[in-house]
């Protein structure tokens, strides 16, 4: 097989009367799309015996965005106040795998949620409400059923110099979308910032120790992923880890 095998881990959620295991199809689209992979889902069980074949099984992993977040006790946090949306089968599922990806060389790519899961896997800590933190702007989506208004460019990042952002376009700021009501309040150790919005809070980073592409976005990159050069960029970059891993695994 010419094309690399791109594991997307699923939420687990109810639909009507019955639990789910269920992915946005713009991350699907994205994987196939705009890394030109093959994208498989992984269904978010928390069953550490099916990790090791998982992870001889793929080429990278996408972890996508979703509605719900990570249950605050997995970095010290307060708990959750009544409603918080959350998914503790994927947090069983992502957050013991993040580690093992990285220590194995497997590209990742984390999103939105993904993106706050890297974080949390590698030693961060996030803000469970941007919006109540002073010196912070509110990065929570518009109530619109428009989804083309919810997807909208919304703030600028500055993309640090030295960065990969820096490398792959030559662009110093770009302008991004904003649907996340938790960030960053403290980047893990391992971890390099390679975005800031405007009023500093950290909207990518890198691994830069790891031993292959490890990078991560809070905005949402997959959203019209093909007409937006930011987010072909990182898609590319990623996509082309994922096919040299293959290659590698194939000799």
């Amino acid at each position: 097989m010419r094309q690399a095998i791109i594991g997307i881990p699923c939420d687990n959620k109810m639909i009507g009367l019955l639990p789910f295991h269920a992915v946005g199809d713009k991350y699907v689209a994205a994987a196939a799309g705009g890394a030109g992979g093959v994208p498989i889902l992984i269904p978010s069980m928390g069953d550490a015996s099916h990790r090791e074949a998982l992870l001889d099984l793929v080429d990278g992993v996408l972890l996508p965005g979703s509605p719900s977040n990570i249950e605050p006790h997995h970095y010290q946090g307060e708990p959750s106040r009544p409603g918080n949306p959350v998914d503790p089968a994927r947090d069983a599922t992502t957050l013991p795998l993040i580690p093992q990806l990285i220590e194995r060389g497997i590209p990742v790519l984390g999103i939105c949620r993904g993106f706050q899961e890297m974080n949390v896997a590698l030693g961060g800590e996030l803000f469970q409400y941007v919006h109540e933190e002073p010196g912070y702007r509110d990065h929570r989506e518009p109530e619109a059923e428009d989804m083309a208004l919810k997807y909208a460019p919304a703030h600028l990042v500055h993309f640090p110099e030295g960065g990969q952002f820096r490398h792959w376009l030559g662009l110093a700021e770009y302008k991004v979308n904003s649907l996340h009501g938790q960030g960053v309040r403290r980047l893990g150790p391992s971890l390099r910032a390679e975005a800031l919005s405007e009023d500093g809070l950290v909207e990518a980073f890198s691994v830069p120790g790891s031993k292959s592409f490890a990078f991560a976005v809070q905005w949402h990159p997959e959203w019209l992923f093909a007409e937006n050069p930011v987010s072909m960029a990182l898609f590319k970059a990623f996509g082309e880890a994922c096919l040299a891993r293959r290659a590698q695994r194939s000799r």
